[in-house]
């Protein structure tokens, strides 16, 4: 695997943040969106970046573990959100619109039969993997193909921003035993209610995954954890995330299960956090937890747990302002405003 490049570089670092605060305002004041300029130059290379045809992918994918009855939902609701996906009416399909983003759907391996249907596409591994709480979720062979797919999916993007959003009755479930393998947090700080299980719901949604945790106690490296735990589209999710990264994009990283794909990532490939917004904290109790022992912070705290890329959509605007301050905004001597006395 080819070695991501950091995107730090003093020099450029040097000349966005003097360019930063040579706008018309006190330094600092535009918060966050001076942190976004500056990461977003250093991702482009450049004092001016742009934002080229922002697209967002959501992958679907369905999990054995269902059969535990660790969601609220019944299987059938994967499909039937991917119907909804394509028919324009999600949420997700809304925020999308809204901002300018293009959206694909990909099938990575959702229980159903969708046919030829334009905005889908087809990285169907299975018809769904297996239940982890007895076996590995997919094999190697599996998990490496469905990386690679995502690494594809990457190549018929034409812009430079890339939303990553995701649908799969039981992930949660998945994304919860990756992040406890991965961090060491106990299992019980990574579960949370999922679509809405009852304080009973989660209490049994723990114990399968503890259950599973000792199964496969042997388990350790990144790729065997993502294998044994996660779903199609968790690991399709990883190879896309990799190879935006490779082609310096922009990633706009969702909430609790878009950030245990990203976790996997990031344990394969350090530098990728360089490229990666966190657009928000997910109301799904592990993660704040997560995006804590990744090391970094959210910018939107909107109490959303809908999953769908709702959370990535929702922060474009922010990242555009941020690009548009830079390239647009007045400095102290072309305003021919005074600066701070000294």
């Amino acid at each position: 695997m080819q070695t991501l490049p950091s995107t730090q570089n003093a020099a450029l670092a040097a000349q966005l943040e003097f360019a930063i605060n040579d706008k018309t305002k006190p330094p600092g004041s535009l918060g966050r969106l001076e942190q976004l300029a500056l990461q977003i130059g250093l991702i482009q290379q450049t004092t001016t970046p742009e934002l080229v045809a922002p697209a967002m992918i959501i992958f679907a994918g369905d999990h054995g573990v269902v059969a535990e009855g660790v969601s609220a939902f019944p299987q059938d609701v994967t499909w039937q959100m991917v119907e909804n996906f394509l028919a324009g009416g999600a949420a997700i399909n809304v925020f999308a619109r809204q901002n300018g983003i293009a959206l694909h759907i990909a099938d990575t391996g959702v229980n159903h039969d969708f046919g030829v249907r334009p905005g889908l596409w087809n990285t169907k591994i299975a018809p769904g993997t297996r239940n982890f709480a007895k076996v590995a979720a997919m094999s190697a062979q599996q998990c490496e193909t469905a990386i690679q797919n995502g690494r594809a999916l990457i190549a018929d993007i034409t812009g430079n921003v890339i939303g990553f959003g995701e649908m799969g009755i039981g992930n949660t479930t998945s994304a919860a035993a990756i992040m406890h393998k991965l961090t060491g947090i106990l299992v019980a700080d990574c579960v949370g209610a999922g679509t809405g299980l009852s304080a009973q719901g989660i209490s049994h949604k723990q114990s399968v995954i503890e259950a599973a945790v000792a199964l496969h106690s042997h388990v350790q490296q990144p790729l065997d954890v993502l294998a044994h735990f996660g779903g199609f589209e968790i690991a399709t999710m990883v190879g896309a995330m990799l190879e935006a990264a490779q082609r310096r994009m922009v990633l706009l990283i969702d909430g609790f299960i878009v950030s245990s794909a990203l976790l996997v990532a990031a344990r394969l490939q350090p530098a990728i956090l360089d490229y990666c917004v966190f657009s928000h904290q997910s109301d799904e109790s592990g993660h704040a937890r997560m995006l804590a022992a990744l090391q970094v912070q959210p910018v939107l705290k909107l109490d959303l747990r809908l999953g769908e890329g709702t959370g990535a959509a929702l922060v474009y605007p922010m990242v555009q302002a941020a690009v548009n301050f830079l390239n647009q905004m007045a400095t102290f001597s072309s305003a021919q405003v005074s600066e701070k006395s000294q």
